[in-house]
């Protein structure tokens, strides 16, 4: 993070079937002049640039010259390569409380507490600042100095040095929303599918993974449980176990909403499966029947199964969100240990605390 250096931007390719509520794209960077290597489980951090509509939005609500010189750039350059533009800093809000007056001067003033008088403090963006309380036209200077640096983004890596050496491959979805009228962004997802092209170059590193990695013996058993973009690990980790002839089994669970415009990869891992590097794929759909159906489900339904696998030794993997999905993850197995382990639930608990223990179990 601290020493990144330059890769090219090659492509983002749609993974998602016409009619999808999703966008989702497998991404390429071309890292064979970078001098990167990486594992599977490693993440990728990129920097990401501004959408450059939204800084003209910011300028025209200051009313500022996108040409001010900041250092040996411009107001707007900095803008877009420099500053964060989400969610508006406690500093901001103290800052704008001194630009105007009244009733807008005292909600300021609550916002800069972290107070929420109105209910409405997650909506307030940088360009909502600006709008709301406005008209303020504050110095360029004094202004970035309110604003947070722009931070660079991590995801999962989705594909093997192995496999294909000199590429490197993640699988995004472009975060899109619409709120109070105005559409909002994920500045890094919708840079990397809608604002660089094919070519480009882009500021990144590799941050390796702490606990989150195949197992040292090729031999042993990995069930992997990710739905959605949760599945790019797992990619990386069967097609590892490709390149390098790996003979263990592995187990996918994956799941999203509609089988005919949300399966990712379903080809590779078609040909995975015919190729014997996945043993088993078990996916789960939400949104194709009456009852929504999702990878915990598929989990006990194939608890006995399950169990086996892990009486053998094998290494258990969850990527995806870790307020929802990942906890309802442990809960299933903790039920299986129960119903199929014998366990009382203490015992499962206990048994779940010695695979993570073990580095048998891991989350990313």
């Amino acid at each position: 993070r601290e020493n990144p250096v330059i890769a090219t931007f090659k492509s983002a390719a749609r993974l998602n079937g016409s009619g999808s509520d999703k966008d989702t794209r497998h991404i390429v960077f071309d890292i064979s002049e970078s001098g990167i290597a990486y594992q599977p489980g490693d993440s990728f951090g990129l920097t990401p640039r501004n959408d450059e509509r939204l800084v003209d939005a910011v300028l025209a609500a200051m009313k500022a010259p996108a040409d001010f010189p900041i250092g040996d750039t411009s107001f707007r350059n900095a803008l877009i390569d420099d500053y964060a533009l989400g969610l508006a800093p406690d500093m901001l809000f103290e800052f704008a409380s001194y630009l105007v007056g009244g009733a807008r001067r005292h909600k300021l003033k609550a916002l800069a507490k972290g107070l929420d008088p109105d209910g409405d403090a997650a909506t307030y963006d940088v360009l909502k600042v600006l709008e709301t309380f406005g008209p303020m036209h504050p110095d360029p200077e004094a202004f970035l100095e309110c604003l947070e640096p722009l931070q660079p983004r991590l995801y999962s890596i989705s594909s093997s040095p192995a496999a294909t050496p000199g590429e490197l491959h993640l699988t995004v979805d472009a975060v899109r929303y619409d709120m109070e009228q105005r559409r909002r962004l994920g500045v890094a997802s919708t840079f990397l599918c809608d604002r660089i092209a094919s070519g480009e170059p882009v500021s990144v590193y590799v941050q390796r993974a702490h606990g989150f990695a195949l197992p040292t013996e090729s031999t042993t058993p990995i069930i992997m449980v990710g739905p959605g973009t949760g599945v790019a690990p797992f990619r990386s980790f069967l097609w590892h176990r490709q390149a390098t002839k790996a003979p263990g089994k592995a187990w996918l669970f994956y799941g999203h909403q509609r089988e005919s415009t949300d399966f990712y990869y379903r080809e590779e891992f078609d040909e995975l499966t015919r190729a014997g590097t996945l043993t088993k794929l078990s996916t789960a759909w939400s949104r194709d029947g009456e009852k929504k159906v999702y990878v915990q489900d598929r989990m006990r339904e194939s608890g006995a199964e399950l169990w086996s696998w892990l009486k053998v030794g094998a290494h258990f993997y969850v990527c995806g969100d870790a307020k929802r999905m990942a906890k309802d993850v442990e809960s299933a197995i903790a039920e299986i240990a129960e119903q199929h382990g014998h366990m009382s639930a203490a015992g499962a608990k206990d048994f779940i605390s010695e695979l993570k223990a073990a580095g048998r179990y891991q989350a990313d």
